[in-house]
C-alpha cells in the first residue's frame, strides 16, 4: 500500500472540519466490505484499499480523542492512529470471519501509544509492558479516585492501583510523579541572575571514550552478525523470529497462528527451528571471519 495514500490530515487548525469531512465517507456492509478486501489481499487494488481505510476514519478518531489527557494535539494522534488504521488493512486477511474494525482497533491503538510514549517526554516512559500498562491507565485510576490533582497519591490510592495494574508501589509513586513534571532543558538557568546552567552541574559517570568506541564496534559486529545470518531464513521464518525474539514486546504465538493460519505449536516449532539455524550461521560467520583474519 503506497505510504502516500491520500486521506484527509487532521490539525489543530481544522480539526472540527475533519472531523465534519470524514463523516462524508460512508460505513461499509459486511458484504462490501468483505468484497473490497478480497480485492486488495488478491489483486493489491489500491482503491480499494483506500475506500477500506477512509470508511475507518470516523473509528479512528473516535479512539484517537481518548488519548487526549496526555497534552499532545489531537490532530498528530489522529495522523498517527490513520497510520496504524493504513497498517491494519495491509495486513487484514479478510477469510478470518471477522470485521476490518475489531482488528484494526489493536493497530490504531498500538500506533497512537507509540507516538505518545516517544512524544510525551523526551526520557523515555516505559520500557517494559508492564511500565507502558502502568502509563496509559494511570490517569484513568485515578480519575475514578478523583485524584487526579492530588499531586502525590495516598499509601491506600497507590496500593489500589499497583494492585489492579500488577506493578510494583514504587513503580506507581515514580510514574505519578514522571506524570506530573514536565520536562526542563538542562540549559537552562540555575538562577535567574546565574549565568551556570543545570548541565554544568551534571557528573559524568559514562565510560571513556576508548570503552565506549570498542562497545560500538562490538555492537556494530554483532549487528552485521545478526543480519547476515537472517538472510538464512525463508520470509516465514525471519518474519516469526523477528516477532517472538528480536521484538521489545514479542508478539504471541495466538496472533502469529491466525496469522499465519497455522496452530500455535507450529508456530513455536518455527521459532525453534529459525533460533537454531540463526545461532548455526552465526558461529559459522564467526569461524569464517576468523579464518580470513588469519
Amino acid at each position: 500500500m503506497a505510504s502516500s495514500m491520500s486521506i484527509p490530515m487532521a490539525t489543530e487548525g481544522n480539526l472540527s472540519r475533519y472531523l465534519q469531512d470524514i463523516r462524508k465517507f460512508p460505513m461499509l456492509a459486511p458484504e462490501e466490505e468483505l468484497a473490497l478486501a478480497r480485492r486488495w489481499k488478491e489483486q493489491g487494488d489500491e482503491p480499494a484499499a483506500h475506500k477500506l481505510v477512509t470508511s475507518h476514519l470516523r473509528l479512528v478518531a473516535k479512539i484517537a480523542m481518548g488519548y487526549r489527557g496526555y497534552g499532545l494535539p489531537v490532530g498528530e494522534l489522529i495522523s498517527e492512529g490513520n497510520v496504524g488504521m493504513m497498517q491494519a488493512v495491509k495486513r487484514f486477511d479478510p477469510e478470518r470471519g471477522f470485521r476490518l474494525a475489531t482488528y484494526a482497533m489493536w493497530w490504531i491503538r498500538a500506533a497512537i501509544q507509540e507516538y505518545i510514549l516517544h512524544s510525551w517526554s523526551l526520557v523515555k516512559m516505559g520500557t517494559t509492558a508492564a511500565q507502558k500498562k502502568l502509563f496509559f491507565n494511570l490517569r484513568r485510576l485515578k480519575a475514578k479516585m478523583s485524584a487526579l490533582e492530588e499531586g502525590d497519591l495516598k499509601d491506600e490510592q497507590v496500593a489500589k492501583i499497583a494492585h489492579a495494574l500488577q506493578v510494583p508501589t514504587q513503580d506507581v509513586v515514580s510514574m505519578n510523579r514522571r506524570l506530573a513534571s514536565p520536562d526542563h532543558s538542562l540549559n537552562a538557568p540555575v538562577r535567574a541572575d546565574s549565568e551556570g546552567e543545570w548541565q554544568d552541574w551534571l557528573v559524568d559517570d559514562g565510560e571513556s571514550q576508548e570503552n565506549e568506541l570498542a562497545e560500538r564496534e562490538d555492537m556494530t559486529n554483532r549487528r552485521d552478525l545478526l543480519n547476515g545470518a537472517l538472510k538464512t531464513l525463508n520470509e516465514r521464518e525471519r518474519h516469526i523470529l523477528i516477532e517472538r525474539r528480536l521484538k521489545e514486546e514479542p508478539t504471541t504465538l495466538e496472533e502469529l497462528s491466525q496469522q499465519y493460519n497455522i496452530s500455535r505449536e507450529r508456530v513455536r516449532q518455527i521459532e525453534v527451528r529459525a533460533f537454531e539455524k540463526l545461532q548455526k550461521s552465526m558461529k559459522q560467520q564467526v569461524v569464517e571471519r576468523r579464518l580470513t583474519v588469519g
